[in-house]
């Protein structure tokens, strides 16, 4: 079975652009790992390029970017090579070979009987303990929104150090929610109709 919000990560042990890798080296960072379907592809080579221009915000919330597909590592190193020549990004993040699809199956980026890659673009978010918060997929013709991501990292951030829920599309600096009563007694001694709809700060 694939891994699930909540569930352990599957470790891993892999060559990549910057050297052989596990998931393990990067316990106590945040991880976005996310893989596409096959290098040299338009809509691959764009988000790279939008990972690769938001390392910085990435690495400043303490999170490592991976990427990975089943290509070997002599094609992501020419691919890497030709965006940077050609398009002036530099890839600064490991890229993972998967040739054997060990990885993606671990994952369940690819269904069991899946012989190529063509229908992955996943990204999972794992957090410092090495716990899955986030899984995104998105199909073949549509690119992810590395902003959206980001935005995910943020969020999970906040709320775990704060105890709090965030509301749709929260932005750092923005009020946050108090987490809602669970049981009857609790809602009972609330004053409020609005008792499961309460910002922070706001009186019961």
């Amino acid at each position: 079975m694939p891994p699930t919000l909540g569930s352990k990560a599957p470790n891993f042990r892999a060559r990549t652009t910057q050297g052989m890798v596990t998931l393990g080296d990067y316990r106590g960072r945040w991880v976005v790992l996310f893989s596409h379907p096959a290098d040299f592809t338009p809509v691959c080579t764009s988000e790279f390029m939008a990972f690769a221009n938001a390392q910085d915000e990435f690495e400043s919330l303490n999170c490592q970017l991976m990427g990975l597909s089943v290509d070997s590592l002599p094609s992501h190193l020419a691919w890497l090579d030709a965006i940077r020549r050609e398009l002036g990004v530099s890839i600064r993040f490991p890229v993972i070979e998967d040739p054997s699809m060990a990885v993606a199956r671990a994952y369940g980026m690819l269904d069991q009987s899946a012989e190529n890659s063509s229908t992955v673009r996943s990204s999972f978010i794992i957090d410092p303990e090495g716990i899955i918060q986030t899984v995104l997929t998105y199909p073949l013709s549509v690119g992810r929104s590395v902003s959206e991501i980001l935005r995910t990292v943020r969020a999970l951030q906040h709320s775990t150090r704060t105890h709090s829920l965030a509301p749709e599309n929260w932005q750092p600096g923005e009020q946050v929610f108090e987490p809602s009563a669970l049981i009857s007694d609790d809602v009972s001694m609330q004053d409020s109709p609005l008792w499961f709809y309460r910002f922070r700060g706001d009186q019961p």
